[in-house]
């Protein structure tokens, strides 16, 4: 029996979706307040996001603000040119706001911004489509769960219902007596995973992660340093790519 049209629920509250247009003016106008009420401004760009270490920067600065939006539009916030800016020698900034950097508003001490940056650069998992900053092969032999990242006194053999997951990888190992091991042919020392250089695919990623290898580092890069008081730029770092954040 068809369902009577009566039966139909109608949800009376709607949430409206924000527009384009409104989301521009937002930025806008929150990047124009906040010129007005903090005392410095810091351009950034981020290396290997991630939004777990981001949201570690915003626990940290919840004094201060921070945007991740358009450059474009913050550019247009900022100022173009002294006629356009929104206070003293801000235009001096929209260099700094080609590809994808954020902007840090904040009434801290500047040489405390900058020493947290420098020294808040955690290490994770690479991903696949980032550069290998360093070798990494699998020893010959009996197969530790580092791999040989520490020595094998401080290590343990790795499970044996890994096993096949290794051989599905790519890794030319076997059981034998319940161990895993790693068989290479003769004057060979070791499996390589990766070599310095080498733009990461998903396979060499996820043997770097089974041997808890970390080589990706989160870092700020602070790019630019604007004060209000005296409209004084401070360049802080040559311009370099970053990665888009939302």
């Amino acid at each position: 029996m068809p369902r009577s049209k009566r039966a139909k629920i109608i949800h009376e509250s709607k949430t409206a979706k924000k527009s384009h247009k409104e989301q521009t003016r937002r930025l806008y106008a929150n990047i124009r307040e906040c010129v007005e009420k903090y005392e410095h401004l810091f351009v950034f760009s981020v290396d290997n996001m991630r939004n777990t270490y981001l949201k570690d920067v915003r626990t940290e600065f919840t004094d201060s603000r921070l945007f991740f939006g358009k450059t474009k539009v913050m550019a247009v916030a900022l100022g173009h040119n002294p006629e356009t800016e929104a206070a003293d020698n801000l235009h001096l900034l929209t260099p700094y706001l080609t590809g994808a950097v954020g902007l840090l508003f904040t009434s801290r001490d500047p040489a405390s911004v900058i020493d947290y940056f420098e020294n808040f650069r955690p290490l994770d998992f690479a991903r696949a489509g980032t550069t290998a900053t360093r070798d990494f092969s699998i020893p010959a032999g009996l197969v530790y769960s580092r791999a040989g990242e520490i020595p094998a006194s401080s290590d343990e053999p790795i499970s044996h219902t890994i096993e096949p997951e290794l051989r599905k990888l790519g890794v030319p190992t076997r059981l034998v007596k319940g161990k895993v091991m790693l068989e290479l042919t003769e004057g060979e020392t070791g499996y390589p995973v990766c070599k310095e250089g080498d733009e990461l695919d998903s396979r060499q990623t996820t043997l770097l992660k089974m041997f808890g290898v970390v080589t990706s580092e989160f870092k700020v890069g602070l790019k630019a340093h604007w004060t209000r008081e005296s409209g004084k730029v401070d360049i802080l770092e040559k311009e370099e790519g970053g990665m888009d954040v939302e």
